[in-house]
Formats: structure tokens, C-alpha cells, sequence
């Protein structure tokens, strides 16, 4: 007898992968937009600027990305911090802010590295023609710093997908509960987690693709 994928609760498979997707996009936006901003700082001139960015990277890189979550949701309403009135968007927000401020910690570190490998020659260049350091920033740095690390931040993107289905713990009807839910009610284990597993690789084979595509394309701009 032939395995039979027949689910009394299939639609938990396509509403698990849509909140995975919101999941994905919402928290790597954020990644990029405060790792970046924590770059800046690791390369700052102002001193108390970099400490602050140092501390932010030791202190979400050195604690597990499950224990923050479990912070940002149990923890912040003890404090007075709610993030919603309703349950389950005040869990969805708080995976957002954890997946993106424990990611935004690698890719500051990855930022940070482009940043420090732009030529010295080019930055001289910047201020001898009168550049400020944000415009030097803006202009010179960044730009070459992005180009040169699209292979790590893509890396970081896709195990960004993968980490959410510690989402799950929190009550966050993603993909992975969908498939919990799915095989406590069938007992077809097999089949539900191999499904979940499909629907993962639907998500990061088109991002490695498409990190490959825009690392040639970046190579040809250079």
C-alpha cells in the first residue's frame, strides 16, 4: 500500500508558508536596515558609538536565537513593553523582532568587514575632494561594501527562512506548527514533516539562485 498524502487540515500547509513568507521578508528587511546602522557604528570615529555596536553584536550573537524570542515575548510584557492588545499579532511582532535584531548582529559583522576592506587610497581620494564622512560614507563605502559581500548576506537570508520555525514556540502559526498540528491530528509524521520540508526548499533554493545570479551580476559591475 502506496503512502496517500490525503490531509483533513491541508490548508495549515499554504497559511503555515504565507505567514513564513511575511515571517522572512518583514524580519530580513529589518535585518539589513539596523545591521547596517550597527556598522556604522563598529566603524565610527565616535568612540561611545562603537562600543554601542559592539555591545549589541557580542550580546545577540552570543545568546541563542530561541531564548531572545522567549525574551521579546514573555519577557517584554513583564517589563510593561506590550507590543500588541492581541495575542497573536503580539507574538507574530515579536518573532519579527527577534529574528531580525539576532540576524542584524551577523550582518553587521559582515557589513563591517566590506566597509573595512574598501581601498584606503579611495578614501583619501573621497576627502581630498572634500566629501564629508556621511558622504563619503554613502558614496564611496557602501556601495563597494554591499557589492562585496552579497554571497554572506545571502547566507544570512537563508538561515534567516530556516530559524523561522523557532517561531513556532511562540504560538506563530508558521509552517512548522502547520506541520505539528497536521501530523498530531493524522499521525502521518512521514508524510506531514516531509511536506514541511518541500515547502522549506520552495523558499531557499529560489534564494540561492538568486544569490548566485546577483553575485555574477555584481562581479560583471566591478
Amino acid at each position: 500500500m502506496g503512502i496517500v498524502f490525503e490531509f483533513p487540515d491541508y490548508y495549515l500547509f499554504p497559511n503555515g508558508l504565507w505567514v513564513t513568507f511575511q515571517l522572512s521578508v518583514l524580519a530580513l528587511a529589518g535585518s539589513l536596515v539596523v545591521g547596517t546602522v550597527v556598522a556604522l557604528f563598529r566603524v565610527s570615529p565616535v568612540t561611545p558609538l562603537r562600543w554601542v555596536g559592539g555591545g549589541f553584536v557580542e550580546a545577540f550573537r552570543n545568546t541563542p536565537l530561541l531564548v531572545q524570542l522567549f525574551f521579546f515575548f514573555f519577557g517584554l510584557p513583564l517589563l510593561g513593553i506590550r507590543l500588541s492588545a492581541e495575542p497573536l499579532e503580539s507574538n507574530f511582532r515579536a518573532a519579527v523582532i527577534g529574528l531580525a535584531l539576532y540576524h542584524a548582529a551577523y550582518v553587521a559583522e559582515i557589513v563591517r568587514g566590506g566597509l573595512l576592506a574598501v581601498d584606503k587610497g579611495q578614501i583619501e581620494a573621497a576627502r581630498s575632494l572634500g566629501l564629508s564622512y556621511v558622504g563619503m560614507i554613502r558614496y564611496i563605502q557602501l556601495p563597494q561594501a554591499f557589492r562585496a559581500v552579497v554571497p554572506p548576506l545571502g547566507n544570512i537570508a537563508i538561515a534567516l527562512v530556516k530559524n523561522t520555525s523557532l517561531a513556532a514556540t511562540i504560538g506563530v502559526s508558521e509552517l512548522l506548527q502547520g506541520g505539528e498540528l497536521i501530523e498530531s491530528r493524522t499521525f502521518r509524521s512521514v508524510e506531514a514533516f516531509g511536506a514541511v520540508a518541500i515547502l522549506y526548499l520552495f523558499l531557499t533554493i529560489p534564494m540561492g539562485l538568486g544569490v548566485n545570479w546577483l553575485e555574477r551580476r555584481m562581479l560583471v559591475v566591478r
